[in-house]
């Protein structure tokens, strides 16, 4: 009797703190929106294009990130549990929006370019057999 109390207050805790969680994101996800349709400007405003639309580029990519996991809280909420394909696109939004940092700092080599391209073709690899083989869906 008092494991089913523990267990329900458990959930309940946990539904709670996911709760707060997913509407910090949103707020975060709301503002970012709103701050990037206001820097849109700033790309013509900068000293030259490319820092501008690496600040778009940025922003952007970092929505996405946002995005994805206010996806995978969401489907926590529905399944009760993570699919590793959404973890994997996280991943993958993730490692792109990295290599596009430092490609635009202009701090990769040949063979960092090549290791960053394996490691998301890796991840991608990954989502593909993870969508393949998903378990099948109780009823």
């Amino acid at each position: 009797m008092s494991q089913d109390l523990l267990l329900s207050l458990y959930r309940r805790a946990t539904r709670l703190v996911f709760n707060l969680v997913v509407v910090a994101l949103l707020i975060g996800l709301f503002a970012g929106v709103g701050r990037t349709f206001l820097e849109l400007g700033l790309t013509l405003t900068e000293p030259t294009v490319r820092l501008g639309l690496k600040e778009l580029v940025t922003n952007v990519l970092s929505l996405v990130i946002v995005l994805e996991l206010v996806r995978v809280f969401v489907e926590y909420f529905e399944f009760e549990r993570v699919r590793l394909e959404v973890l994997l696109e996280i991943g993958v939004a993730l490692a792109l929006r990295e290599l596009l940092l430092l490609l635009f700092a202009e701090k990769l080599s040949g063979l960092d370019l090549f290791f960053w391209t394996l490691g998301i073709l890796a991840l991608v690899a990954g989502r593909t057999l993870a969508v393949q083989f998903s378990p099948r869906r109780r009823p």
